[in-house]
């Protein structure tokens, strides 16, 4: 038996998911307990280990409301999750044991290097260290700004609850709020402190932390930001401003905006468009979107956050690798080139296997959807994008679903944090090196 548990052991990728899955279904059982939950009936354990998986893999699904179902017990049970779930166990492990001033063993250090996504475990812990203190500045003051803006609309105590609850929340890009009736943060669509800071959360966590290290320490005259940085910094960008003015256009006469001024407009259109990038708030009513925005947002959820950070989705490098890719060809040249330096063509491919593996596990979880649930199918696909990219956003199917349909979720949520690839690593047999390569053959492409 030892053996055997060496031998399960013995893989990162499997460390990594069966952490995750642990934590799961800890969270899943004490929220089953009769403290966490406020109705007099027992939840269902499907229930306690649909909202577990979503806290865990910092989704924000939810089928039962936060604020109204989950007392304070529960409630602070969820936000455990969602830190531990943002930050990785093996972050908060890590944090433990050099508390304790036990040494990090090597095999440690290669399950954190594969939870970041990191090429080597040089400076590993370091990164563990500066992880650990942006994170908690972060939310700190975000928690603090919160707590000022709703210290006029609640009671001070109430004020600072909800301050905290939505700054972890949401820099780890998880989406639960506590506000109840599942109405998110709409009754501040017009607020401009509200909205900059949940966005600046939002961006902040989804950059990921080795961005987050360059960016601090720019200020270094010998120290210049990274390729990686460069990348997330410029796609991040992109993608929240091409997403904005899309959504600008197509919701400025709908029901969505129509009632709100040109300068809210603005705000409620970049709100949105960040909120897709795995953080699951929403200002406005996402059901009664045009199809041709909700699809928009389907876009900008499949490809998401950054590597390294709170968030899901196949990850703005990949894209970027791809969109770098089809350039290229199109232009004639052999080499995928960002601000002057050659991608890897290994990059290329691991880029493709991503998105090609991601963009199955998505068709097929709707497809299955299709089936087990009375829904349009745009619907449908907007829920399995929103668990794959561990966003939360959702036009009201979630609490919907039947008991199947939570199980593919689940599934997607757990796949969606741990990345597909990740999941493969840990499922499948160890490959040995390749001894031979096949002769070169041809086939007529396009």
């Amino acid at each position: 038996m030892r053996k055997l548990f060496g031998k399960i052991l013995s893989s990162p990728p499997r460390i990594l998911v069966l952490g995750f899955a642990a934590i799961v279904l800890i969270g899943a059982g004490l929220l089953m307990l009769p403290f966490a939950h406020t109705g007099a009936a027992q939840p269902r354990f499907i229930d306690t280990l649909f909202t577990a998986t979503s806290a865990t893999c910092v989704t924000g699904l939810v089928v039962v409301d936060t604020g109204t179902y989950w007392t304070t017990a529960g409630q602070l049970i969820i936000l455990t999750m969602i830190q531990i779930g943002g930050l990785g166990f093996m972050t908060m492990a890590t944090l433990f044991a050099i508390a304790l001033k036990r040494r990090i063993s090597l095999k440690e250090k290669l399950v954190l290097q594969e939870a970041f996504n990191q090429t080597s475990i040089e400076g590993i812990i370091r990164l563990v260290r500066k992880v650990v203190i942006y994170a908690l500045t972060i939310e700190l003051a975000g928690a603090v700004l919160f707590t000022i803006r709703f210290a006029f609309d609640m009671p001070f105590g109430t004020a600072v609850y909800r301050g905290i609850f939505h700054a972890v929340s949401f820099f780890n890009n998880a989406g639960f709020d506590i506000m109840g009736d599942y109405r998110s943060l709409t009754d501040y669509v017009g607020d401009p402190l509200v909205n900059i800071v949940t966005m600046l959360l939002i961006i902040l966590g989804g950059l990921g932390f080795v961005v987050l290290a360059d960016l601090v320490e720019i200020r270094n005259p010998k120290r210049k930001l990274s390729l990686h940085s460069k990348v997330v910094l410029s796609m991040s960008g992109g993608l929240i401003l091409i997403g904005a003015i899309l959504i600008f256009i197509f919701e400025y006469t709908n029901s969505t905006m129509a009632s709100l001024t040109f300068g809210e407009k603005v705000l409620a259109a970049f709100t949105q468009s960040v909120s897709p990038r795995t953080a699951g708030v929403n200002t406005i009513d996402l059901g009664a979107m045009r199809q041709a925005t909700q699809f928009v947002m389907v876009i900008l959820m499949f490809i998401g956050a950054s590597p390294g950070s709170t968030g899901g989705g196949i990850k703005t490098t990949t894209f970027t690798a791809l969109l770098g890719a089809v350039i290229a060809m199109v232009r004639g040249k052999e080499d995928v080139v960002f601000f002057k330096y050659r991608l890897a063509q290994e990059r290329v491919y691991k880029a493709l296997t991503v998105t090609l593996f991601a963009f199955g596990l998505v068709i097929l979880a709707t497809m299955i959807l299709s089936t087990t649930e009375d829904h349009q199918f745009l619907q449908l696909l907007f829920e399995v994008t929103s668990a794959f990219g561990t966003v939360g956003l959702t036009l009201g199917l979630t609490a919907k679903l039947t008991f199947a349909g939570k199980i593919i979720i689940i599934v997607m949520m757990f796949i969606g944090r741990l990345g597909p690839l990740t999941l493969t690593y840990a499922l499948g047999p160890k490959q040995g090196r390749q001894l031979y390569r096949h002769a070169e053959g041809k086939i007529i492409i396009g």
